[in-house]
């Protein structure tokens, strides 16, 4: 009997355990909801001194860079990605920067809008999100006019930033607003000058935009400084409030997997290859010794940052990430 009474006991626990994990297989699968696939709107907010400034992001630019960059070889461009984890074609940030000194709102460069396809033309989103109306924009400071800077001042027939006084060296609106240098460029050139008439041309009309040439103090704490090469007239902002300093480049550089290191790497989009890379090797060298944060359009965003000297070239060296209170 008491061997009996035990196998009993041994069958009832087995029996007790396999309805248990029956139970278990069947069990809500909460974790199986479908994937998302989205992100929220991007923006990234810092204090420089009194100066609040934010990063806007207008998504990304899918560029087979190992084709685009110039004075080097595919090869070496592909090992430099692999460095990083990075592959071609290269997700690249198209970044832009808004600055809130306290008396106007300044935004630096507008996005593409609809001018580079579906990966881009979010900034009107992110600024939203940031808390921030297309209205309230009081100046908008552009670094160069090619259509990923300055598609995001139109949307559709209507400008994004109907209160805005736009403003860009003289050198880059006399080159890509004219009709004459658009009609004797080469056909794979001509969208450019399209894009850039099509994104400056209602705010001329308007009255609304307003040249600059050369070094000009635009608002008290935000400056523009000629930095020549990429376009005729490309420009980079000093943005500085009690004693504290960013620089931001534009297109002085475009990847950063590659040209931190080799800034001799130059991209087919230059205007002037050469002058281009004097302005960016003039821009690493003085922000690593001065050690003020930098932002640039391509950088990953949102894109701040320092640099330091390291061998013959540079490392870069993201902003720590700090919610702003």
């Amino acid at each position: 009997m008491k061997s009996r009474f035990s196998l009993g006991a041994g069958t009832l626990a087995l029996t007790l355990l396999s309805a248990t994990i029956a139970s278990l297989s069947v069990a809500p699968a909460y974790a199986g909801a479908p994937l998302a696939k989205t992100a929220a709107p991007g923006y990234y907010r810092v204090m420089l001194g009194d100066f609040e400034v934010t990063a806007l992001s207008d998504g990304v630019l899918i560029l087979p860079v190992e084709k685009l960059l110039t004075n080097t070889q595919p090869e070496k461009t592909l090992k430099a990605l692999r460095k990083y984890h990075l592959d071609t074609p290269t997700a690249t940030s198209v970044n832009a920067y808004l600055i809130n000194t306290g008396s106007k709102l300044v935004l630096i460069d507008t996005g593409a809008a609809s001018l580079f396809g579906p990966t881009a033309g979010r900034l009107a989103t992110s600024l939203k999100a940031a808390g921030y109306a297309p209205e309230q924009v009081d100046e908008i400071y552009i670094t160069h006019m090619h259509g990923d800077h300055v598609g995001g001042l139109m949307m559709g027939e209507q400008m994004t930033f109907p209160n805005a006084v736009v403003r860009a060296d003289k050198h880059d609106a006399d080159f890509w607003l004219s009709q004459a240098n658009m009609d004797k460029a080469p056909a794979d050139a001509k969208g450019s000058f399209q894009g850039a008439m099509a994104s400056l041309n209602p705010y001329v009309k308007a009255g609304k935009f307003k040249a600059f040439d050369g070094d000009t103090e635009l608002v008290p704490g935000v400056k523009a400084l000629a930095a020549r090469g990429h376009t005729p007239g490309h420009s980079v902002y000093l943005v500085e409030s009690k004693g504290q300093k960013l620089m931001l480049w534009g297109d002085l550089m475009h990847v950063a997997a590659v040209q931190f290191e080799s800034p001799t790497v130059t991209i087919g989009f230059d205007s002037d290859s050469k002058a281009a890379m004097a302005q960016r090797q003039k821009a690493y060298a003085e922000a690593a010794k001065q050690g003020y944060m930098v932002g640039a359009a391509h950088l990953s965003f949102p894109g701040l940052g320092y640099i330091r000297s390291e061998g013959k070239g540079y490392a870069w060296m993201p902003i720590n990430y700090v919610p702003v209170k």
